[in-house]
């Protein structure tokens, strides 16, 4: 079931691949598509076959992107501008949904059913980060400062809890969420003892899988941030996980060394694919 495989051809994409994203169509969506295009979002089909999508506009660069059904959409982090970005999938249209200049680097996303969005917000240079709230209407409000290297970020099937990793710190931290998206009782969930951590995603059964940069692993843990398995892949630069397939059993992982995307089965579906089913009119 874990056996991981190549899904798109070697050199499809750029070192910088990163935010993987499913349409319900069974569609995949990843930055750094290698065609030439600057700034450019790559699709690649139910068979794995890469093809252009969209240029972010100049002076943007892609890195963590999430789907969302509701309005079908993609939004994205945009660690140049300053900006999370919104990507019609029918249209292309892209446009800009929160702009905040107190963002160092935003650089990953999680999304509620709801559609307000957590941003990590890395500032790499000096080893710290920040944790931020986009409402639904754009506005941004800042959560947390002076934390490590904050990377890989998503929330549990339930959406009470908020898990947020520090790259170089080698940590996964757990919040509880409000219903208005506050946040507290911060703990630590687990400390990875090498390599780094970036992007992450949980499954309908509350485990969360986090890629291993470095190591060339994906880390299932559980709730309680036990590990539970390590799923190797074949590059050693794995950037960012998400779920797709006819069933949200296909896991997908960014991997940055072979400029790839590779997949494996799970045993229970992504919580991203799960939030599709149960969305209304798309």
């Amino acid at each position: 079931m874990t056996t991981a495989r190549e899904y798109t051809k070697r050199g499809a994409f750029a070192a910088g691949i990163e935010g993987p994203a499913c349409d319900p169509d069974g569609n995949l969506y990843a930055v750094a598509y290698n065609d030439g295009r600057p700034r450019a979002i790559g699709k690649v089909s139910p068979g794995g076959e890469a093809s252009f999508f969209v240029s972010l506009p100049e002076g943007s660069m892609g890195c963590g992107m999430r789907a969302y059904p509701k309005e079908g959409a993609l939004f994205v982090a945009d660690f140049a501008g300053h900006n999370v970005l919104k990507i019609e999938l029918t249209t292309r249209r892209v446009s800009v949904h929160c702009h905040e200049p107190r963002m160092h680097q935003p650089n990953d996303l999680a999304i509620r059913s709801d559609g307000t969005l957590f941003a990590s917000d890395p500032l790499w240079d000096e080893g710290t980060g920040q944790l931020w709230r986009i409402d639904p209407d754009g506005t941004a409000a800042l959560l947390e400062t002076g934390m490590g290297t904050t990377n890989g970020i998503e929330l549990s099937p339930d959406e009470r809890t908020l898990y947020v990793a520090e790259t170089l710190q080698r940590t996964v931290w757990a919040y509880d969420v409000s219903g208005t998206g506050a946040v507290s009782g911060k703990r630590l969930l687990h400390r990875f003892e090498d390599h780094l951590s970036d992007g992450m995603r949980c499954d309908a059964s509350g485990n969360l899988y986090v890629t291993r940069f470095g190591k060339g692993c994906i880390a299932k843990l559980s709730p309680e941030g036990e590990l539970l398995e390590e799923i190797a892949l074949n590059g050693k630069q794995c950037t960012n996980v998400t779920f797709g397939g006819a069933d949200g059993r296909d896991a997908y992982v960014t991997v940055a060394d072979n400029g790839t995307i590779e997949t494996f089965r799970t045993d229970v579906p992504g919580r991203c694919w799960a939030m599709w089913r149960s969305a209304e009119g798309f």
